[in-house]
């Protein structure tokens, strides 16, 4: 249920809050008030297309911000749920739309941010809107496949069973059609990826390989290098430089001295010890050197065979990858895909067998769908009719007839249309070329009220649906209007004092003018202000006892109505 909307900025709207009450909200006020303005407002808030033109002259923004009660709406929970937004105090739904001049944009939910998408989905969950000119959906023929599958008994389910199926039983076909390629680019593809694995597999690379050659041939390259400061280093600690005695000796001088003074001080034995451990040491590293720089050998044949072999890598990394795991991956990937195309048949076979049996199942759901939406038709079809008895059509014929068509689509394998008579003795023929625009908005009044009571979103927006009624079907307008808001929050804009007394909550629009500049303004009524707001409607500014007794009769008469209805529904 709507329970406030703020609009600040939006066209003639400076700044209006209005309170919505549960059950019929309606709004009057003369023409040009800008009473459709709040709708398209809070049109605009649910997801319609944000214009900049809606921005009031000489402001830089508008926003527009609602309140709701959710508590007992399931599909906006989900949607919270899914999006991951949380419910103020379980129930509140708060949400802002803001567009500048310049284009900036921000939506909020409960203070998160969310796309239009999302708003949308929202607010599908929330507001029906029916406008001046929306009866014209009964024309579309996907409109009437939507009004049976509301009326549907456990009908989101069904239908969201079916587009399951129907969604992988077309991508089946999809991946079918892919498969059922032209031979020769198979055939091409064959070639190609028979060669790429065999030059690859050939190669019999190794994840490690690379490093590893890459080591050896540095070893390779620089072996007379590596020699020559080998022997050097040996040469040091053995021989010595140049007109000195090898590092060895000393060492074994410098200890041979100190055990020498150690005779005579005994705390020189530690170092005695360390310049010990130093030269075994050394001796060892000396005799590794010299085996070390004897075997060293430069060999142009193994260095020329890994060169090549290195070679071989990197021409294979400029067609497969930049690393040798690229590669190896690569061949993974082909070998897989060289299967898949080797094994051709047995892959066509198994992709049609799966969208067989998808088929089949798919044509049960639909003849299941087709089942429900045929009783579900009638019933529909049933309840219409009554309800354009008692708004002045008792002779009206209407049929919504139901094929079943030989194909699948998305919403099933149905097509409806809408058939309708408003005369006895004339064939039923489709809306479209039968039907009045008079005739059209009460049949859509009708289809709202039936949908009203089958359950639905809780809030439903009457905009000036009763423009060209008088007499006595405005009073069975107004009444099958109210009959909506006994089980749905709604809210009217009309010009109709029969449909104003039904009011539960009454709201006058009115434009104001302060210097220069032009606004409009929202204000609830209380029971005078309404009394005389409905005369004012009956016989415009002339208030007379008269008037106000009539219009004060048309309240009365309402209110006994309405009543009547709660104590039946009691019942």
């Amino acid at each position: 249920m709507l329970k406030t909307l703020s609009v600040t900025n939006f066209a003639l709207i400076e700044q209006a809050s209005v309170e919505f009450a549960g059950g019929l909200n309606i709004l009057t006020g003369e023409t040009g008030a800008g009473k459709s303005i709040l709708v398209d407002a809070l049109s605009t808030l649910l997801g319609s297309r944000a214009e900049r033109e809606a921005i009031r002259s000489g402001c830089d923004a508008f926003r527009v911000e609602a309140v709701f009660d959710v508590a007992a709406n399931a599909g906006v929970r989900a949607i919270l749920d899914d999006q991951g937004i949380p419910l103020e105090d379980g129930a509140t739904l708060i949400i802002s739309r803001y567009l500048s001049r310049q284009g900036k944009t921000a939506i909020l939910v409960n203070g998160c941010h969310v796309t239009v998408g999302v708003l949308r989905q929202l607010g599908d969950e929330l507001v029906d809107l029916h406008g001046q000119h929306e009866h014209q959906a009964l024309l579309r023929p996907e409109a009437h496949l939507a009004m049976v599958d509301a009326f549907l008994p456990a009908g989101r389910e069904k239908l969201e069973r079916y587009r399951s199926l129907y969604s992988a039983w077309s991508e089946l076909g999809a991946a079918l059609t892919r498969t059922e390629t032209d031979s020769r680019e198979r055939a091409q593809r064959l070639d190609m990826l028979t060669w790429q694995t065999q030059e690859i597999a050939a190669a019999a690379l190794k994840a490690d390989e690379e490093e590893e050659l890459d080591q050896e041939i540095r070893l390779l390259s620089n072996a007379e290098k590596i020699a020559g400061a080998v022997g050097r280093a040996y040469a040091l600690l053995s021989e010595g430089a140049k007109g000195a005695s090898g590092i060895l000796s000393d060492l074994a001088e410098s200890r041979k001295e100190l055990e020498y003074a150690a005779r005579f001080d005994p705390s020189l034995a530690a170092k005695i010890e360390t310049i010990g451990d130093a030269l075994y040491q050394l001796e060892d590293i000396a005799v590794e050197l010299r085996d070390y720089r004897e075997n060293v050998e430069f060999d142009p044949g193994r260095l020329a065979t890994l060169q090549e072999r290195m070679d071989a890598i990197h021409n294979l990394k400029r067609k497969y990858g930049a690393t040798v795991a690229d590669i190896i991956e690569y061949h993974r990937q082909a070998t897989a895909e060289l299967a898949d195309i080797t094994n051709y048949e047995e892959r066509l076979a198994e992709l049609g067998a799966k969208r067989a049996a998808a088929e089949k199942e798919l044509a049960a759901a639909a003849e299941e769908l087709d089942r429900l939406r045929r009783q579900a038709a009638k019933d529909l079809a049933g309840k219409v009719r009554g309800h354009l008895v008692d708004l002045g059509m008792p002779q009206a014929a209407l049929v919504i007839d139901l094929k079943t068509v030989p194909r699948f689509t998305p919403s099933g394998a149905n097509e409806i249309t809408v058939l309708f008579s408003a005369n006895p003795g004339e064939e039923a023929k489709p809306l479209a070329k039968v039907a009045s625009g008079g005739e059209l908005s009460r049949i859509a009044l009708a289809f709202k009220t039936v949908a009203a009571s089958a359950g639905g979103v809780g809030t439903m927006i009457f905009d000036e649906v009763d423009a060209g009624i008088g007499g006595q079907t405005a009073k069975m307008v107004a009444e099958k209007i109210a009959l909506v808001a006994a089980d749905k929050q709604v809210l009217c804009v009309t010009h109709l004092p029969q449909v104003a007394a039904m009011a539960d909550r009454h709201l006058a629009v009115a434009k104001r003018v302060a210097g220069e500049r032009t606004s409009t303004v929202v204000k609830i009524l209380d029971n005078d202000a309404h009394l005389q707001e409905v005369t004012r409607m009956i016989s415009g500014d002339n208030l007379t006892r008269a008037a106000l007794d009539n219009a004060a009769e048309m309240i009365a008469a309402a209110h006994s109505c309405k009543e009547k209805w709660k104590n039946k529904a009691q019942a």
